[in-house]
């Protein structure tokens, strides 16, 4: 089958990962649901729970992802990602992240997807973290739609679960096992409407889609309630003085 894959036409070989996608989630007994579609040539802007993310987008919308270079060396994952067409960014090598922007934009111009999730980190899914907007500058660049994907996994009763997620020192075999133990697991992707991007900047885009994110979740935006808490304070401050 890798043989296969490897004289495969781009276009065949997306068909390939969304079949095999759409199989493992089948075997770790995990149903796919999503409202709405990736815009083909689009980049995608999605939340990180955990690695399945990367199954899940592939078996709606079979996309390109961009990653740290280091994950190429963590066990499975990294041989996983490489074999996904995830392109590996050298952070803090200028030159490096303008030959990864050029090749984001050729696969842009494909009309074939690319996907980014812009926290950096992954979280246990009950919150969205800061958006990292330069992960957004290759489709300002090069004037292509970005669009958000909100990333949900609810259990059997369509509660929000933190069963898939792989944050913080959790191991994936420990990861594993809390799929495993949940076999009525479902993870839903909304898709929002993508943005044009000719006259709005990333940090804009960013924000937008962040916000789009925690709406189509259905979650508190941390970010929002801390501001609000330090805006308040010297309000607060002033109105306790004689």
């Amino acid at each position: 089958m890798a043989l296969r894959y490897r004289f495969c036409t781009e276009r065949q070989q997306d068909r390939l990962r969304q079949r095999w996608s759409r199989r493992l989630l089948k075997i770790l007994g995990i149903k796919l649901s999503h409202d709405g579609l990736p815009q083909p040539g689009a980049l995608l802007v999605a939340n990180h729970v955990s690695w399945l993310d990367i199954y899940v987008i592939n078996a709606v919308a079979p996309s390109a992802f961009v990653s740290k270079a280091e994950v190429r060396g963590w066990p499975l994952i990294g041989w996983l990602a490489a074999r996904n067409s995830t392109i590996f960014l050298r952070r803090g090598s200028r030159g490096h992240a303008r030959i990864v922007n050029q090749e984001i934009d050729h696969v842009l111009g494909m009309g074939r997807n690319v996907a980014v999730f812009p926290e950096g980190t992954t979280t246990d899914g009950s919150q969205v973290l800061h958006f990292h907007a330069a992960l957004l500058q290759p489709a300002v660049s090069a004037g292509r739609p970005v669009q958000a994907l909100a990333i949900s996994y609810l259990d059997g009763e369509g509660r929000r679960t933190a069963a898939p997620a792989y944050d913080g020192d959790l191991s994936l075999g420990a990861c594993l096992a809390n799929i495993l133990a949940h076999r009525r697991l479902t993870a839903h992707l909304c898709a929002a409407a993508p943005m044009e991007t000719a006259t709005r900047n990333r940090r804009d885009l960013a924000e937008t889609a962040r916000a789009d994110i925690i709406r189509m979740a259905a979650l508190n935006d941390p970010l929002a309630t801390a501001s609000a808490a330090a805006a308040e304070a010297p309000e607060a401050s002033a109105a306790a003085q004689p």
